[in-house]
């Protein structure tokens, strides 16, 4: 990618010095020809296949955690007050331990900290664009 002028895979016109002097002799570019268009058409295919690829898995993990209503125990003391609070990256690591799911910390979203018990939605945020919310509950730990 180059800033204010286009990203990887685009195809631009730019002046013959630019080019010569600037974009192709640091890697940015390449001069276009029959063999660097197929080239840049393949890679465009194989990137939109991964893409493809990645977003069915996602698509298939939310639609995994959205079957039922997580239960996480969590220490807490009178009045439903937990002790510390919960943040994102705990969310996902209970949630890996009870799903069996590899769950990265980045893909949950939440506005602010968890620090009382009851059911919460959670938004989570998958790779290839998947969004959607699951349902957890925090209840005291025995």
């Amino acid at each position: 990618n180059v800033p204010k002028l286009g990203k990887k895979g685009e195809v631009k016109e730019v002046a013959d010095g630019y080019a010569r002097n600037y974009l192709i002799p640091r890697g940015f570019a390449k001069e276009l020809d029959e063999g660097t268009l197929k080239s840049m058409e393949n890679e465009l295919k194989i990137r939109m296949e991964k893409e493809e690829r990645i977003k069915r898995k996602s698509e298939s993990i939310l639609k995994e955690l959205k079957k039922k209503v997580y239960k996480i125990p969590v220490k807490s003391g009178g009045a439903g007050k937990l002790f510390g609070s919960l943040t994102g990256a705990i969310i996902a690591e209970k949630l890996s331990k009870l799903t069996g799911i590899e769950i990265d910390k980045r893909w949950i979203k939440l506005e602010k900290p968890l620090k009382e018990l009851g059911k919460y939605k959670i938004e989570v945020r998958l790779p290839g664009g998947v969004k959607g919310f699951i349902e957890i509950e925090l209840v005291k730990e025995e």
